[in-house]
């Protein structure tokens, strides 16, 4: 059986290459319809920025340490 922790991190890898592969077919996709570099990189970063955010965030609360106990004892 995997330990805990190693499950974490491997399925924390494991999301982030999907979300590298994911930015990948998002950029080819922006340009390959695109006449100049502005038409690409802006549409671009509007629709990854959140879910970077959303990724980061998920990263940091599954990565921190628990502190107190449990709910609060």
């Amino acid at each position: 059986m995997i330990a805990p922790m190693r499950l974490r991190r491997l399925a924390l890898g494991i999301a982030c290459l999907m979300l590298v592969i994911g930015s990948v077919l998002v950029f080819v996709a922006f340009d390959s319809h695109s006449h100049s570099v502005s038409d690409t990189i802006r549409p671009f970063v509007i629709a990854m920025a959140p879910i970077w955010a959303g990724f980061g965030l998920a990263i940091w609360a599954a990565t921190r340490g628990r502190s107190g106990g449990r709910d609060g004892d």
